[in-house]
């Protein structure tokens, strides 16, 4: 029961890609940041251990997740609105931090799991959140793994994902990336080949190696754990989602060659890989 309250808990807190509706992007923040300004990425890293009154470990977590910052030509971080480009930059800011924001300064998850079966197995609760950021001129793009043992016979694992649009301050699904429907049907059919020779690899019909609905929820991909890099977009699904827990996540990588036909302006301009009109190449 513990496992399944934590789970419950952090699918609560930990929004994905679908954060923000691409209706929202309509509505979403004038913020981008003058010549003045640029944009920080950096790291905030949060750690606590919870012990009881006779000095055993009932739990501890470890949370390094990703923060925003505007800076001015000096370098120093923008902490007041003295200017409304400044006030916009600051705005923008928080409403990316703003989704991290219980991972730097407390551990309400792991209180609740006490609160609600404090550390029942006798081994200690663990709960540990990692994340790495990719950024272009406009996207930040977050990749996350989050780890949870409530006792039982394994600990459990999820890979998560948050893309950001700094040009509109909003959290975007992968579907925004397209004009025609197009990218999700080639990604689909891409992830199903991969998919399939992958249980070919283990000497299994892919309905026996993944769920049987398997091509059902690779179409789904949008709504899984969908980040960026340098090199192309990583689909993650995390144990359980596409196989059982023995096969362990399954990662599947796409290069920005293979997307870069089936992206329309936009997602070709949010990842980089076509200069603004008349401006300067995303860095």
């Amino acid at each position: 029961m513990s496992t399944m309250i934590a789970l419950l808990l952090v699918l609560s807190a930990l929004t994905g890609c679908a954060g923000e509706s691409l209706a929202n992007v309509k509505n979403a923040l004038p913020a981008k940041p003058s010549e003045e300004l640029s944009w920080q990425l950096d790291y905030s890293t949060y750690d606590e251990a919870f012990i009881d009154e006779d000095g055993n470990t009932l739990a501890y977590c470890h949370y390094t997740v990703p923060e925003l910052q505007a800076v001015g030509k000096d370098g120093a971080v923008v902490t007041e609105a003295a200017t409304p480009e400044a006030e916009q930059a600051l705005e923008l800011a928080d409403a990316f931090n703003r989704r991290f924001a219980d991972w730097r300064a407390d551990a309400p998850h792991i209180r609740e799991i006490l609160a609600q079966a404090p550390a029942a197995s006798g081994q200690p609760i663990v709960e540990q959140l990692s994340c790495t950021a990719y950024r272009t001129g406009r996207l930040v793009s977050v990749s996350g793994e989050y780890y949870n043992y409530t006792g039982g016979a394994h600990p459990n694992t999820m890979l998560l994902s948050w893309n950001f649009d700094l040009d509109s301050g909003t959290f975007f699904e992968a579907e925004l990336l397209e004009e025609d429907g197009r990218l999700k049907e080639y990604v689909t059919g891409e992830l199903v080949r991969q998919a399939e020779e992958e249980a070919l690899k283990n000497d299994l019909p892919p309905g026996d190696y993944f769920w049987e609905d398997y091509e059902d929820i690779l179409a789904d991909w949008c709504s899984y754990a969908v980040s960026f890099d340098g090199e192309g977009m990583t689909v993650g699904f995390s144990p359980y989602e596409l196989a059982c827990y023995a096969a362990g996540a399954q990662v599947f990588r796409l290069s920005y060659d293979q997307l870069r036909p089936y992206l329309g302006q936009q997602g070709r301009l949010l990842l980089g890989l076509e200069e603004e009109s008349g401006g300067q190449a995303a860095d």
